[in-house]
């Protein structure tokens, strides 16, 4: 997709990263002893909200969990931030600010990714390996061990990590690729994603700096960051009321379950909803804050398991 000069300015510039020395830490007197705060300052916003790293009163965040890429990755060729496509599910609004996790700035002109399942676990571009329509739905392929081919190019190259597959069909729905703006955020509207075996609810995305915003995209640079996005349970118990996800009848992982969540929050990747909780079907606000360092490559390889083991069994484990 060709990008206008309005819809992009050019910035073929790598983001210089400033690191802080430990003597720049800040100190503030607490009695005798006083505190060490290092690169933080009081009185921080919730974790995870929109404006936990706005301005005054920010703390930096620890580096958000790195987590596999899993198989349904494909590169950068819908550079949109409405990714719907007409799909059905209840309208989510996907708010990502991405900053230095040392330094707090804001991260400007990054390539976000993002890609999901559909209400029914199905990925698009891999129709085939799953039925969807309530009938099992999700894919059921199943990664190898190991990657089959090499995904072609995209921003910062192709990763791995779950075993890449080569798409199946021309489907693009439910993904898509923008740039962060001046205070490192980007918003993205979709829907809740469904689930499918062996995974609970989440969102894949992808994080590319370094390169140059042109005409024809987003070229070059690398992958500082791959991670998984997760939702509350509340919200997905709520929403699973309502079709089309209440038409599923696979059974559902829940958070506490999940092989890749490593249950620790907003650094983990949970998301912050805001919803009514009566009216779920009226849409959901999701926010989240991610730290990066941008001198890193993460292309999703180096993404584990928490503790470090293996996944059980499942068609879908890495996905």
């Amino acid at each position: 997709m060709t990008m206008t000069q309005e819809d992009v300015r050019p910035d073929g510039t790598a983001s210089r990263r400033r690191v802080l020395a430990a003597g720049g830490a800040v100190v503030a007197g607490a009695g005798a002893g006083g505190l060490l705060a290092t690169n933080a300052v009081a009185e921080a916003a919730p974790a995870g909200t929109a404006d936990s790293t706005s301005t005054t009163g920010e703390v930096c965040y620890r580096l958000t969990s790195e987590s596999i890429e899993g198989p349904y990755y494909i590169d950068a060729d819908k550079l949109r931030t409405n990714v719907t496509e007409g799909k059905p599910g209840i309208r989510l609004a996907l708010n990502i600010k991405v900053i230095d996790s040392e330094t707090c700035r804001p991260l400007r002109n990054a390539a976000v990714d993002i890609w999901h399942c559909d209400a029914l676990g199905v990925y698009s571009g891999y129709e085939s390996t799953g039925s969807g329509g309530g009938s099992g739905g999700g894919p059921t392929g199943g990664p190898t061990d190991s990657p089959t081919d090499t995904p072609t190019g995209g921003p910062g190259g192709g990763g791995g990590g779950g075993g890449h597959q080569e798409p199946t069909d021309d489907t693009r729905y439910l993904r898509g690729t923008w740039r962060t703006d001046h205070q490192g955020r980007v918003r993205f509207q979709t829907v809740l994603p469904g689930w499918y075996q062996g995974r609970a609810v989440h969102i894949h995305t992808k994080v590319h700096v370094g390169g140059a915003w042109t005409e024809g995209g987003y070229e070059g640079g690398h992958t500082c960051h791959t991670g998984q996005f997760y939702f509350e349970e509340e919200a997905v118990l709520a929403a699973a009321e309502l079709t089309p996800y209440s038409t599923s009848t696979v059974t559902r992982v829940t958070l506490t379950e999940d092989m890749l969540y490593d249950q620790s929050g907003a650094t983990g990747g949970l998301l912050t909803l805001h919803y009514d909780k009566r009216r779920i079907g009226r849409g959901v606000r999701a926010f989240i804050t991610v730290g990066v360092d941008p001198d890193a490559t993460h292309d999703g390889d180096d993404g584990g398991f928490p503790g470090g083991g293996s996944p059980a069994p499942s068609p879908s484990a890495t996905a």
